[in-house]
C-alpha cells in the first residue's frame, strides 16, 4: 500500500480538500498506478491508460514526473485519500493543441460513488488554470459515461456539443464540454 512505502516521505502537494490530497506523482506510487489502471471502468473509458505490467506503469511515471515544472503536459497527480493515505486515482490537465487543455480524471472503481471526482476537480481546475496561463479547459467524454457527465456538470462545464466526434483511437458518441475561469 502506498501509505506505508510513503508515510515519513514529504509530498509535493498542489491542492488539499476536505477528504483528498492532489499531488505531484512520484514513482514509488508505480505499483498503485498499475494497480489503478487495470480497473474495468479505465479498460472500458480510457484503454490508452492502462498499464499492463508494473514496467509499463514506472517508465509512464518517470515521463509524466519530468513534466512538472513545465507548461507542456500533460500535468497529472494522484488523488489520495486522508482517511487512509489511499492512492485512488488520478487528476489531470492535457494540452489538445491550439492552446486547448482538456481535464482527465479516473476513480478507481472501489472508491466511485463518493464524490471523490467531483471534489478533485473542483479543487484542481482553478489552481491549474492559473498555473498554466489559460482561463477555460475542455471536458470530453464518451457519452455512455454518465457518471463522467455528472462530474462535470457539478464542477460547471458547459456542454456545447453532443454526437459523434473522435475520442482516443475511434469515432463515438461524445459530449464537449467547457469550463470557464
Amino acid at each position: 500500500m502506498w501509505r506505508e512505502r510513503n508515510q515519513n516521505k514529504s509530498m509535493n502537494i498542489l491542492v488539499e480538500t476536505d477528504r483528498l490530497i492532489i499531488a505531484e506523482m512520484t514513482m514509488d506510487m508505480a505499483m498503485d498506478v498499475h494497480k489503478n489502471s487495470l480497473d474495468e471502468d479505465t479498460r472500458r473509458f480510457v484503454p490508452d491508460e492502462v498499464f499492463e505490467t508494473l514496467e509499463d506503469a514506472k517508465e509512464t511515471l518517470e515521463f509524466l514526473i519530468s513534466q512538472y515544472g513545465s507548461n507542456e503536459g500533460p500535468l497529472v497527480y494522484a488523488v489520495i485519500t486522508k482517511d487512509e493515505n489511499r492512492n485512488i486515482g488520478y487528476v489531470q490537465l492535457v494540452p489538445i493543441g491550439d492552446g486547448k487543455w482538456e481535464i482527465g480524471y479516473h476513480i478507481t472503481k472501489a472508491s466511485t460513488g463518493n464524490g471523490y471526482a467531483t471534489e478533485a476537480v473542483k479543487a484542481f481546475l482553478p489552481v491549474m488554470a492559473e498555473r498554466v496561463g489559460i482561463n477555460e479547459v475542455y471536458g470530453i467524454r464518451l457519452l455512455e459515461n454518465v457518471a463522467s457527465g455528472r462530474v462535470l456538470g457539478k464542477c460547471g462545464f458547459q456542454t456545447f456539443f453532443t454526437g459523434e466526434g473522435p475520442y482516443h483511437d475511434g469515432v463515438y458518441e461524445i459530449s464537449k464540454g467547457v469550463w470557464k475561469a
